[in-house]
């Protein structure tokens, strides 16, 4: 397992060189007191900064540092703790992001990188695996509702200890970056207080079934029930059995504060298809259809995916879209929607800089 970290330069080191009339940097004043401060889910605010956590987990610790940091989480601690087992289909990458005074956590799953064989395996390997998640006995609970996706589910078990034990240090008041082995850093300001949960593709999916551990396994919650505010996800296929999902959405928290987001056609929220078993979403469901403008489509969410000639139709409306006379055609699918810039344009408020300091421009309809 790798498990290293970085600490966000001054915020001085991520301005321009030259003078610009972009507005400078950071995006949001004061973010971790705003982050603190949200009451009721989903924000914009709170949207906007977890759909950078979630694209830049693409990258490294010392990347996601410096576009938390730009964004308003100056001074951040950054860990990544990261499992590649090839053979068993497991890549899984976390990102703990966690303000300078403490007090807030952003937990960032790295998601499905188009060129990564393996991750693409994991994505692949659909057959459900029964899990015992403690779910209250009720109707929704059936003998069903604990079938999860098994590569989805494999890899966040694979990183789980080592982030919730970081998890557990910020609860101390202590750094993430901070262990057993080596010298103690300097303690924070104070206890961690705020926890967020998000990702994007495949790291939307094990963002969404964290948070169901940490909602209904009893240890988890005795932790973190007071400072788990929601999850975000961006682009994220479903996890598990229709059972699973009335179950979770049975859990009053589960069923209000995991924000599910749509972009346009994006083929990844209708994934698996019915050809390999029958799964379905939970959660609050958001779905952006032109431009930027989000809507609830909580009661009417994202179906699954019939049969796999919808896997064929999307990488051809790929190619459609790449040529002016083609982008017409009334494919059902899209893999071009799934890119996670198309997630964080989409949800970067208007007049407000992005995570590189410019003007947002609105995206065209």
């Amino acid at each position: 397992m790798l498990i290293e970290g970085s600490i966000a330069q001054p915020l001085s080191a991520y301005r321009p060189v030259k003078p610009t009339s972009s507005p400078t940097f950071p995006v949001y004043h004061d973010l971790g007191a705003t982050l603190a401060g949200v009451g009721q889910q989903p924000d914009p605010t709170v949207a906007h900064t977890l759909a950078v956590a979630a694209g830049y987990a693409y990258s490294d610790a010392e990347t996601v540092a410096m576009m938390l940091a730009r964004m308003g989480l100056v001074d951040n601690h950054c860990l990544r703790v990261e499992m590649s087992v090839d053979a068993m289909f497991i890549r899984s990458t976390a990102f703990l992001i966690q303000s300078r005074d403490g007090s807030v956590v952003i937990l960032a799953y790295r998601g499905t990188t188009p060129t990564d064989l393996v991750n693409w395996l994991i994505d692949a390997d659909v057959h459900p695996d029964r899990i015992a998640f403690p779910f209250p006995k009720t109707e929704a609970a059936d003998a069903d509702a604990h079938a999860v996706h098994a590569g989805f589910y494999r890899n966040v078990r694979a990183t789980r200890f080592a982030v919730v034990a970081a998890l557990q240090r910020a609860l101390e008041g202590r750094s993430v970056l901070d262990d057993d082995e080596g010298a103690p850093m300097e303690p924070m300001a104070g206890p961690m207080t705020t926890l967020y949960l998000t990702g994007h593709s495949l790291g939307g999916a094990m963002a969404a079934l964290m948070a169901v551990m940490l909602s209904v396994e009893k240890e988890y919650i005795e932790l973190f029930e007071p400072v788990f505010k929601g999850a975000y996800t961006f682009g994220a296929p479903m996890v598990g059995s229709p059972g699973f999902a009335a179950a979770c959405t049975a859990n009053e928290f589960l069923d209000r504060n995991v924000l599910r987001y749509v972009y346009r056609k994006d083929v990844v929220p209708h994934l698996p298809p019915t050809d390999s078993d029958h799964f379905a979403h939970f959660g609050r469901e958001y779905r952006c259809d032109r431009g930027d403008a989000w809507r609830d489509t909580s009661d009417e969410p994202i179906t699954q995916m019939g049969d796999v000639l919808g896997l064929i139709e999307a990488p051809l409306g790929f190619v459609a879209s790449r040529f002016r006379l083609l982008r017409g055609l009334p494919f059902r699918y899209s893999l071009d929607d799934h890119g996670p810039q198309h997630y964080i344009s989409a949800l970067t408020p208007r007049w407000t800089p992005n995570e590189f300091g410019d003007a947002h421009l609105i995206p065209a309809t």
